[in-house]
Parts: C-alpha cells; sequence; structure tokens
C-alpha cells in the first residue's frame, strides 16, 4: 500500500509525516556520530536509570527528541512518554495531561548493545494514542512508526508505519544516494518452525538456563527428538524488540517469545516503549500477545515489565502456543 492510497492518512498527516522526519533526523544523527567516535566512546554509561542503563550513544538523540516535539506542541497537544525521560512531559509545555489529545510513546533507540558495538541494527520505535489517561494501553495505539538505525558498513535501512485497520506502508532509504523506494514486508506463511528461526528471548545472565529449557521443550514438542547431524530450526538473539519485530514482519523468523518478567529474577526486561510498535506487526497480518494468549496491553509508560509472543501466522501459533503454555505450567509460570 502506497501513502497517497492509505485514505486516513489525509487526516494524520500533521503525525505521521513530521515522526517520519523525526525518525530520518535521529538515524542520520546517530550514523553520524557512530562514524566519528570510537566503540569505547559510544558504549559509556552516561548514566544509570531504574529501568535501563543510557549509554552515550542514547544521549544523540535527546536533544533531537524534545526540539522536535516542542515544534509539534505549537499544533498539537499530547503527553510524551519516553526512555530516557524522567516521567511523562507535557506539551505544550505548562498544560495539564488531561487536556492532551494524544500520548506518543517513543524509543529513540531500540537496540542500542547492538549498535554501540557495531553487531546489528537499532530501530527508532514510536507509538500514537489517543489519551486515555494513565489507563491508555498498547492497544490504544491507532499510528506506529518504525525506523532502522543501519551499521557504517550498511548502507541501506528500513522504514515502516501503519494506521489501525488500514495497513502498513514502508520504504527503503540508501543512505548513500538519498534515494527511497518501496519495500514489501511478508511474514512468513510457513505452517510449520522446522528449518526457520525460533527463538526464546534469553539476552543477559540470570534465568537463561530456565530459558533455554523452556526453548528445547518447546521445539521437541513440536519437531520431535534431535536427529544426529541435523538441526530442527534455529534462533536469533537479536537484542532489540523492535529488530524481533521486524524479523517477524519480514518473514526472516515464526516464532519469538519474550518471557524474562515471568521469571521474576532478572536485572533488565522488556518495557511498553520496547514494542509501541506491535501496531506494525498486527497490521501485517502477525500475531503478538502475552505469554498466555491474550492480546498484548501493557499500561503506556516506561516502568511495566512486558513478556510477549509473537508468531508469524496462524497456523504456527497453533502449533507452537499449546507447547508454550504447558512449558510455562510445568514450571508454576502460569
Amino acid at each position: 500500500m502506497t501513502e497517497g492510497a492509505d485514505p486516513l492518512l489525509s487526516n494524520f498527516p500533521e503525525l505521521i509525516r513530521p515522526i517520519r522526519l523525526l525518525h530520518n533526523r535521529v538515524r542520520d544523527a546517530v550514523v553520524a556520530a557512530t562514524e566519528r567516535q570510537r566503540l569505547d566512546e559510544l558504549a559509556d554509561i552516561h548514566r544509570d536509570e531504574e529501568g535501563d542503563t543510557i549509554y552515550a550513544i542514547d544521549v544523540v538523540s535527546e536533544d533531537l527528541l524534545l526540539e522536535f516535539f516542542e515544534e509539534l506542541s505549537h499544533d498539537h497537544s499530547f503527553i510524551l512518554i519516553a526512555e530516557g525521560l524522567r516521567g511523562p512531559m507535557v506539551f505544550p509545555r505548562h498544560s495539564s495531561e488531561s487536556s492532551a489529545a494524544w500520548r506518543i510513546i517513543v524509543d529513540p533507540i531500540d537496540g542500542t548493545r547492538g549498535l554501540m558495538y557495531q553487531k546489528r541494527s537499532a530501530w527508532i520505535l514510536t507509538g500514537v494514542a489517543p489519551n486515555r489517561g494513565e489507563k491508555t494501553s498498547l492497544q490504544d495505539i491507532i499510528a506506529a512508526v518504525q525506523t532502522e538505525i543501519p551499521l557504517l558498513k550498511q548502507h541501506l535501512s528500513d522504514q515502516m508505519w501503519a494506521i489501525k485497520g488500514h495497513g502498513v506502508s514502508a520504504r527503503r532509504h540508501n543512505r548513500l544516494t538519498g534515494e527511497e523506494t518501496p519495500l514489501q514486508l511478508r511474514p512468513s506463511k510457513s505452517d510449520t518452525i522446522a528449518h526457520g528461526f525460533s527463538t526464546i528471548s534469553r539476552f543477559f545472565p540470570g534465568g537463561r538456563e530456565v530459558l533455554a529449557a523452556m526453548d528445547d521443550e518447546i521445539v521437541r514438542g513440536a519437531l520431535g527428538p534431535v536427529t544426529p547431524g541435523k538441526a530442527h530450526c534455529f534462533e536469533d538473539q537479536y537484542i532489540s524488540s523492535g529488530g524481533q519485530l521486524h524479523e517477524l514482519m519480514s518473514g526472516k523468523d515464526r516464532f519469538i517469545a519474550d518471557l524474562r518478567p515471568l521469571l521474576k529474577q532478572l536485572g533488565i526486561c522488556c518495557h511498553p516503549y520496547d514494542v509501541c510498535t506491535a501496531l506494525i506487526a498486527t497490521e501485517l497480518g502477525v500475531l503478538v500477545t502475552d505469554p498466555f494468549g491474550q492480546p498484548l496491553n501493557p499500561p503506556l509508560n516506561v516502568q511495566a515489565d512486558v513478556a510477549w509472543a509473537g508468531y508469524a501466522n496462524e497456523q504456527i501459533r497453533r502449533q507452537v502456543e499449546p507447547l508454550l503454555r504447558a512449558a510455562l505450567r510445568n514450571r508454576g509460570l502460569i
């Protein structure tokens, strides 16, 4: 679907287009910073916060973010919720939260750790929801934009956006030429995880033995015992929830689950801003749920720990979800 073909975009350009431009600015600024600075400088800890550690590379986007939303507040009223901010910010300044029309949740760089060591792309994530007060949640998001921050050795980056009920648009940006071309995203249509990528996230120390055991249990239940010399399926520990969602959107992964909050023994977990672009995946037909099969619906704040599961299609969900629930039940997590 092209931008002009979306009937709702004519009523939404004042939010969608500026947010896309913000993403482009952040992408370019972060790439420029990685060109100027050494890896160890980008990995310096700038400050420690309750929900995460803010590295030097994260700070690159902060001034751009606040400058953009100050400009946007000339025409719109909203509450900004973002990683790195000390609480929600109301725009225009000095107005009340109850008067804001929108809640906008942002992760300026999702996948900091992989990007600052130049291992994997990171992503800029933004979701927009009508302001329903503190009860505003993920399912209230009606528009989302997601943009790739590429590695230095990578000249292409993807950007996709969606409006609820009106599908997805996507572009691929060539940072060498400035050219943008249409991009088609297609989740996998396979009915099995066999010979595909299927992952339970276990990025950091703490609980990895439990998570790995559940992963093996699910694969054995779906595909049977491992055959010597063969690989049933594969995993990919992409330390970016937005990146994981993109892998599901683009047909690279078939099943992903991040169960870390259920273990209640880990130092860092997924937060609502990490999954604020789930709307784009669901508009493409990807199924994004909580670990128990219910719609994923955390509140739009920076504190909540989020456990989630993503299935490329309904057939994959039917194969894997009962096994996931059994693995959780076997460990008293359900």
